[in-house]
């Protein structure tokens, strides 16, 4: 019987949205194979987050607590998974495909020997096997892919599976004692800064980002109030966080986050193989771009020929009277 173990992660003692997007596809994935599967956490003081999970469908839910766990450790935290999985013995592992996802999962993958399959949009059950969709050619196709190793590793792209409730179920929580050592923690953050104010572009349901179009950093203000407006988050293209007009966290695209979010808008964005490759997945993309021949016009739903300078106010303006009705 398959057994399956989900990571499921947190932060300030709260489970990621994404979390709970591994936690239901690892559901759904175990009650197609006929398998039973278990979530950990990684942290300190999670038993309230932990129970929140039953509301997932999750019956069983590992803690690994430690007020030192508090602060992320690649190296502390991989092993953990690690360690787990074989103490469990479960023979596959699902991660999100998120910064921390990305992180660890090489690290566990070559613990165990697992082949590992990064960045699925899709992933089922079939025969008894497991078949997972990912992106290949910087999002220009798509391969089919199937793991023939003992254990088996997918990471999930955030905002692309669903996170589906259920109702009474009751997580039943168990510690996991992975003994870990001052070498264990050989990388650790030592502070994490968050803006209150601020949407993670790969959490965000609604993510505008800006490009050169804008024409200057005083100018990305029109992004930010749009992104405000519509409640969603900010991001920006490689090209003006390389020139310094943005933070690298904002960034979208191959080298930056990949984001899948239900509406896309791209203001002054050429469209670059390496930026369609972090976004080409959202459900729905509107262009702005006054270059009629712009890339971002082949794979956007919805284009409007512009300069971003002129359209984004009177937009913005028209989103704020349309959304308070």
């Amino acid at each position: 019987m398959s057994k399956i173990l989900a990571f499921v992660e947190s932060r300030d003692n709260k489970i990621k949205n994404s979390g709970y997007e591994t936690a239901s596809t690892a559901l759904k994935l175990a009650n197609d194979l006929g398998g039973e599967v278990e979530v950990l956490l990684i942290g300190s003081n999670l038993s309230s987050a932990a129970s929140e999970l039953g509301s997932y469908g999750i019956e069983k839910v590992l803690l690994a607590e430690d007020a030192k766990l508090e602060k992320y450790s690649t190296t502390a935290y991989s092993k953990i998974v690690a360690e787990t999985a074989k103490l469990r013995g479960a023979d596959t592992i699902i991660l999100s495909a998120s910064a921390m996802g990305k992180d660890i999962s090489p690290r566990v993958s070559a613990k165990l020997e697992a082949g590992l399959v990064a960045d699925c949009t899709e992933i089922k059950a079939e025969g008894g096997n497991i078949t997972a969709t990912r992106p290949v050619y910087a999002g220009k196709a798509f391969i089919d892919v199937k793991v023939t190793s003992p254990v088996k590793m997918f990471t999930l792209r955030p905002n692309v599976f669903k996170a589906v409730k259920m109702d009474g179920v009751t997580a039943e929580t168990e510690k996991v004692d992975i003994p870990l050592n001052d070498s264990d923690y050989g990388v650790q953050v030592k502070e994490v800064v968050v803006s209150n104010e601020k949407l993670d572009v790969t959490e965000a349901d609604i993510v505008v980002s800006g490009g050169r179009g804008l024409k200057g950093p005083e100018n990305f203000y029109l992004v930010e109030d749009l992104a405000k407006v519509l409640g969603g988050a900010a991001g920006a293209s490689r090209a003006i966080v390389d020139a310094g007009w943005r933070p690298h966290s904002d960034q979208v695209g191959q080298t930056g986050k990949t984001v899948s979010p239900s509406l896309y808008i791209a203001v002054g964005i050429s469209g670059a193989i390496q930026h369609l490759a972090g976004m080409s997945s959202s459900k729905c993309i509107v262009a702005i771009n006054k270059d009629k021949d712009a890339p971002i016009f082949q794979i956007a739903d919805y284009g409007i020929v512009a300069d971003a300078l002129e359209i984004m106010p009177a937009l913005t303006e028209e989103f704020k009277k349309v959304l308070s009705n």
